[in-house]
């Protein structure tokens, strides 16, 4: 009994401790979050096409940035620009209907990417909308930019970036769990909008 309550004393401070650094990775990142039309071949085609445009866009709007709040001034300073740019190359990819790019904060699951991992919870970030948004959805990090091939960005703290490229799966897991049970994470006042889901398309 004894046993068993010293370690649950020790595992919720372990998780605390643990989900502190997780919340200070999510405020310091800033997501781009593009939902494709359909799940044609041809929607998910102008899905990366914009992707990929609005990529190169934030790089150089981010460029200097000294912090997360610089970089989400610089997005809701730059939405016309960044929808102009999103509009412009879905058009170029033979998309027709309306397209939407604003900010909000949205729940993502725990995902691995290639080189590191991030942890579940409510995130900032830049949401584009192709047409009925009905399809599948693309996701990576506009700040830090680590989605830019051969980037090099960190977090500025060290514990946050040990946190997203170590071996932290396990935990991850866990702290889902350990939110669920707790009910932390669930009473964010975000704007109700989907839930990002895995997209075999996906890449950082």
């Amino acid at each position: 009994m004894a046993v068993g309550l010293v370690l649950a004393l020790w595992l919720a401070g372990s998780m605390s401790r643990f989900e502190t650094v997780c919340g200070q990775v999510r405020a310091d990142t800033l997501r781009l979050h593009v939902v494709a039309a359909s799940d044609s071949l041809q929607d998910q085609y102008i899905k990366l096409q914009v992707r990929d445009e609005l990529v190169q866009t934030a790089g150089e709007l981010f460029a200097g940035c000294q912090g997360v709040e610089q970089a989400k001034q610089r997005a809701a300073a730059s939405l016309g620009r960044l929808e102009l740019t999103a509009a412009q190359a879905a058009a170029r990819a033979g998309f027709e209907g309306p397209v939407r790019v604003y900010l909000t904060r949205m729940y993502f699951e725990t995902r691995e990417y290639e080189e590191f991992t991030l942890p579940a919870g409510w995130y900032d970030a830049l949401r584009v909308e192709l047409g009925d948004h009905q399809g599948r959805n693309w996701w990576c990090v506009l700040y830090p930019a680590l989605c830019l091939p051969g980037c090099e960005a960190e977090y500025s703290q060290p514990g946050e970036q040990a946190l997203i490229v170590g071996e932290y799966e396990v935990r991850f897991a866990l702290l889902e769990a350990w939110q669920r049970l707790t009910g932390r994470d669930e009473k964010d006042p975000a704007p109700k909008v989907p839930t990002a889901v895995p997209d075999s398309s996906e890449a950082a």
